[in-house]
């Protein structure tokens, strides 16, 4: 049997209970929606107007909790979250809700009835309906979390597989206990890597087909090598008649994953092993975020651009702007521009040699404007002609790509995206010269980690700190 001890039945009422009821909890999480949506527009027009809902506000109300039953589904917000992050979900609920509030005021617009309502109401209730649904969504999941911990509403697992990744999902659900994720042990394969010693064996993958209909676990996570499709094919069909799920877990030890998905390319399955976050809507999101950033701040700073401009002329001979060669998006070259803070010089054999603590070729002011990072500013020119973004993986010389990628494994791909003037590595403290393969590794992880995680959130969080790191870092020269 794959459950372990004599609790087996109180595990199957427990797990049972919260199943049986899932629609109904599923109709409640919907009725609550709409009545948040209701209730914080009625709450708002109190404060507004010290009166209650009147014509046309109710009328308006009723369309948008009409919009919510119609609308939200379609943005699986009603789905299983087990295991997904609180912020994946409020996203989520919160492009749903703009979207309602884009129709609404469409309407609005189409019958020129927006100035029916005020635009004070209209964003406070926008605001006030997003926090309660998203505090909403706290307090269920921190109520599951308690009876999960209380032994209920739990799914028993089992791994297929005693693998890397079989280990990184078991270590997974047992430091997330909250998830109800039980992991009652392990299958040995022929293409075991190491011994599960915080699981128990559960035999071999031949007794476990034989046991698997007397007592099938709820869910099955196969954690195999792609290699393994025969032994994967085995196991779907002892399964296609028994109510159990079957989930897929690659190992991919070795590879270097960027936004690993799934999904189907003319009704065909396929899984993204290598791809870019930042594609369609979200590069065109991304541009626009771009842009408008680099003007804001083009317009702020240009006064103190213009005097950087001529302090860099009056500190040696040379031009101001100094450009060099760099690779852009998808490798493509670029010249990006810098204020020019070395003496003019030439570099053996063309190599390009990083710039190191009391470098003699900087002058004093360059020493300055490299620490503050200000020498970087011309590069807001390089942004708003869509050469680079303000944030992403630091643009490097030509020379040092060459180098790199062939002693860094996934190394090109930082191009996946355009490089940026500021980025995630440089608020993580890998910002300045990079004298080690260590300190080079370091930052391309963090690089690619970007990559793979990126959001606006996330450029906006990278933006509002590297103030505070170019007044805090010691590592550029």
């Amino acid at each position: 049997m794959f459950a372990i001890g004599n609790g087996l039945a109180e595990q199957r009422t427990a797990t049972g209970f919260i199943s049986k009821y899932g629609a109904l909890l599923d109709i409640l999480v919907r009725i609550g929606d709409v009545a948040i949506v209701l209730l914080a527009g009625a709450v708002i027009h109190r404060l507004r107007f010290h009166l209650p809902v009147h014509m046309p506000y109710s009328a308006q109300l009723l369309r948008a909790g009409v919009l919510v039953l119609l609308i939200f589904p379609g943005f699986q917000i009603y789905r299983s979250w087990r295991g997904a992050s609180l912020g994946a979900e409020v996203l989520r609920i919160a492009l749903a809700w703009l979207t309602v509030m884009g129709l609404l005021i469409a309407w609005g617009w189409a019958i020129k009835a927006n100035e029916e309502f005020s635009r004070l109401w209209t964003g406070g209730w926008f605001l006030a309906a997003l926090v309660l649904m998203a505090g909403n969504r706290l307090m269920v999941r921190a109520a599951l979390g308690v009876v999960r911990a209380r032994g209920w509403d739990h799914r028993r697992i089992v791994l297929v597989g005693a693998t890397a990744a079989g280990a990184r999902v078991l270590a997974a659900t047992r430091n997330n206990p909250w998830l109800g994720m039980d992991v009652q042990g392990y299958v040995a394969t022929d293409y075991d890597q190491l011994e599960q010693t915080d699981a128990d064996c559960l035999g071999d993958f031949e007794s476990f087909l034989q046991r698997l209909r007397s007592d099938p676990p709820d869910q099955i996570w196969v954690a195999l090598p792609l290699r393994a499709e025969a032994l994967i094919e085995r196991l779907l069909a002892a399964t296609s008649d028994i109510p159990t799920a079957v989930r897929l877990v690659p190992d991919m030890l070795g590879y270097e994953l960027i936004n690993q998905s799934a999904g189907s390319i003319a009704g065909v399955p396929v899984i993204t092993l290598r791809g870019s976050r930042i594609v369609g809507h979200a590069r065109v999101l991304k541009a626009i975020e771009d842009r408008v950033l680099a003007a804001v701040i083009l317009f702020l700073l240009s006064p103190l651009m213009l005097a950087i401009a001529v302090a860099v002329k009056l500190s040696s001979p040379g031009p101001v702007i100094y450009r060099q060669k760099r690779h852009g998006l998808n490798g493509k070259e670029i010249d990006v521009w810098k204020f020019r803070s070395m003496r003019m010089h030439a570099e053996r054999d063309g190599k390009v040699t990083q710039a190191t603590k009391k470098d003699p070729r900087v002058t004093a002011l360059g020493r300055f404007l490299r620490r503050s990072s200000l020498d970087e500013l011309p590069q807001l020119i390089n942004v708003l002609r869509g050469e680079m973004s303000i944030v992403g993986p630091r643009p490097h010389a030509v020379e040092h790509n060459r180098e790199y990628s062939e002693q860094l494994r996934g190394y090109m791909q930082r191009h996946g995206a355009k490089p940026g003037i500021t980025g995630l590595a440089q608020i993580k403290g890998f910002r300045g010269q990079t004298d080690t393969l260590d300190k080079m590794a370091q930052r391309v992880q963090m690089d690619l980690l970007y990559i793979n995680s990126w959001s606006l959130w996330l450029d906006l969080k990278v933006v509002v700190l590297t103030p505070w790191v170019l007044l805090t870092g010691k590592n550029a020269f």
